[in-house]
């Protein structure tokens, strides 16, 4: 690809990524006022939007409800809900960089499943990539220093659940659509998310209902973008730039919910941003199966994807 492609490419991620946490600003400032599950049905619902945007030339709408692999797309049908809602309770709870620093764990998590599930042959720097974002989360958590939430637990879900998505990704390989396996999340999503809500559905204000909305649309504008951005430059490029969010993170908790960042967390933020850019870089050495590891939204890791006949 020529370097003006590749720039291409890199501004087109930077945008999808401001979109996620765009995004996640927006079911913050909900402030927990619709429950997590509704708001996550609610935005799954707008999420719905992308679904055009993403088919690829051949796709039907019957494939979002078609796989090769049953188990995993049912795997991926209940992940899906289950990082959606957890990401939920984590910004509400928490400081957004707080929530983004134990959710960007994805990558280790990845790895750490790679390994049990892919017979991944993982070596040492990779391993020690791990290691630095576990060390990372006990900095940013401090255990025995201060009090743990309920939304440090489930940020850290959400960072597990996504690093399950990647590797169902890497499992099925380009054989499974990836609109197939977006269908399993967005039906995971708006089936469990419906389900779980019934007993305390409520009908949210105006105010919250725009607040939802544009969570689930900067959403789905986020997937499209990252589409674009994976067809002008190569995935290892577009990876490392989900970081970015970190940054927004930090301007949005500091400009508009009054977080501010000390000492310890901005040493967490570092050992754990430098965990995933470390995972990032041996993957792309040692030619690991795609998608990289990206956190956050575990739906932008399928538009860059290989898929059979791209």
């Amino acid at each position: 690809m020529s370097s003006d492609t590749t720039f291409k490419g890199v501004i087109l991620a930077l945008i999808c990524f401001a979109a996620y946490a765009f995004s996640d600003a927006a079911v913050k400032l909900v402030d927990g006022r619709v429950p997590a599950f509704e708001a996550g049905l609610i935005g799954s619902l707008f999420g719905i939007l992308a679904i055009p945007f993403l088919m690829k030339r051949g796709d039907r709408w019957t494939d979002l409800v078609r796989s090769s692999n049953w188990p995993l797309w049912w795997l991926r049908f209940a992940c899906a809900a289950i990082g959606t809602v957890t990401s939920i309770i984590s910004f509400t709870e928490l400081p957004m960089a707080e929530a983004f620093c134990l959710i960007f764990l994805l990558p280790s998590f990845a790895t750490i499943l790679s390994v049990i599930f892919l017979k991944e042959q993982v070596g040492i720097k990779r391993w020690a990539a791990v290691i630095i974002g576990f060390l990372g989360v006990l900095v940013v958590l401090r255990p025995g220093f201060r009090e743990l939430e309920f939304g440090h637990l489930t940020a850290l879900i959400s960072g597990f659940t996504g690093g399950v998505s990647i590797v169902i990704f890497r499992a099925m390989g380009p054989k499974e659509k990836n609109i197939s396996l977006f269908g399993a999340g967005l039906i995971g999503n708006i089936v469990l998310c419906a389900l779980l809500s019934l007993p305390d559905l409520h009908m949210p204000s105006g105010y919250d209902l725009t607040l939802l909305a544009a969570f689930g649309i900067l959403a789905a504008v986020g997937n499209v973008f990252m589409m674009l951005a994976s067809f002008y430059a190569p995935a290892p490029i577009v990876g490392p730039i989900q970081y970015s969010q970190m940054l927004w993170a930090i301007l949005f908790g500091y400009v508009i919910f009054g977080d501010k960042v000390d000492w310890p967390m901005g040493v967490g933020i570092v050992l754990i941003v430098g965990s995933g850019l470390l995972t990032l870089i041996r993957e792309r050495k040692r030619d690991t199966p795609l998608p990289p590891p990206v956190a956050g939204k575990s739906d932008a890791a399928l538009a860059i994807k290989p898929q059979e006949g791209d």
